[in-house]
């Protein structure tokens, strides 16, 4: 690994052993039972297409890993379907905390604290890994995906979702309407509007707009993407074409790309108003999670 890819590692990890993915939607202690109850109510109402994505209800007897085990609110699924399940992270975190669910609600599974991009697994030990959103926050997305491929059992199949480039939220929201009104963020009054348009947290558009004053990289395109996907204090994320995505997982016998998720919150005044029916259907072309489906070579 390079310097400036360890460096920025560092960051990567730093800023999520400090943001466990997923805490901020629970207004709860963390590591109580209401407290993961919340989290995983908000995650599957606001993404509902995960358990059909991911397929947890036909995991049973699977060894599966999740790379990027978050809380472990999807690995509490995959467990619950009868999965022997792994989850790994990059944060110790992560990992307290994912354990800690485990224990309250009684599942069996594994966790250790690891790295993607060298896994501390043996050749062909996996049927399924998973992950959900954590691979494009990596310096070397294509070396964790190497890896993937190396751990999988002949015939198993890689689900990993990455951040869609051709998507609504990445062409419009990002590239168009938060570059625009970045520029709001400068006066307090530009904060209030911002928060009154989008219902983003006055106290989130406040760390924009010190970012905004104090970086001077911050408008830059690879920044602007970064800060603007995951918090302010995000230091790396990535998006993917379709293109971009076959080329990452050339080495597998099969790959399937379906994009979820329009992210309603970011389509002003429709957005609410969309039938789940008509929200699939945008999703499915504009979706700002594309999901890959990529099966090893028997």
């Amino acid at each position: 690994m390079s310097e400036a890819n360890s460096q920025l590692k560092e960051r990567v990890r730093a800023f999520w052993q400090e943001h466990p993915c997923g805490t901020k939607f629970a207004d709860a202690e963390p590591g109580s039972r209401r407290f993961y109850e919340l989290v995983e109510e908000h995650r599957y109402t606001k993404e509902w297409h995960i358990p059909i994505a991911a397929g947890f209800a036909n995991t049973k007897h699977l060894a599966v890993l999740e790379i990027g085990c978050g809380l472990g609110t999807d690995g509490a699924q995959f467990a619950k379907a009868g999965a022997n399940y792994t989850g790994i992270d990059l944060t110790n975190a992560a990992v307290d905390l994912a354990r800690r669910r485990f224990e309250l609600f009684n599942l069996p599974g594994t966790f250790r604290v690891a790295d993607a991009e060298r896994l501390d697994f043996p050749d062909n030990t996996f049927d399924l890994v998973y992950s959900h959103g954590v691979l494009h926050h990596t310096p070397d997305t294509q070396a964790a995906i190497r890896e993937i491929h190396r751990v999988l059992r002949p015939g198993g199949r890689a689900v990993v979702m990455l951040y869609h480039r051709d998507s609504y939220n990445y062409r419009i929201n990002i590239s168009l309407l938060r570059r625009a009104g970045v520029h709001l963020l400068r006066w307090h009054a530009g904060v209030k509007l911002v928060h009154t348009l989008t219902g983003e947290s006055e106290e989130s558009l406040l760390q924009h707009a010190q970012q905004l004053r104090s970086d001077k990289q911050y408008l830059g395109s690879d920044e602007f993407l970064s800060r603007n996907t995951d918090g302010a204090g995000n230091p790396l994320a990535r998006v993917y074409s379709r293109a971009e995505a076959r080329e990452l997982f050339k080495d597998f016998a099969f790959v399937e790309l379906r994009p979820y998720f329009l992210n309603k919150r970011w389509l002003p005044i429709i957005g609410p108003l969309l039938p789940r029916a008509v929200e699939a259907k945008l999703a499915s072309r504009w979706g700002w999670h594309l999901w890959i489906y990529a099966t090893k070579e028997r």
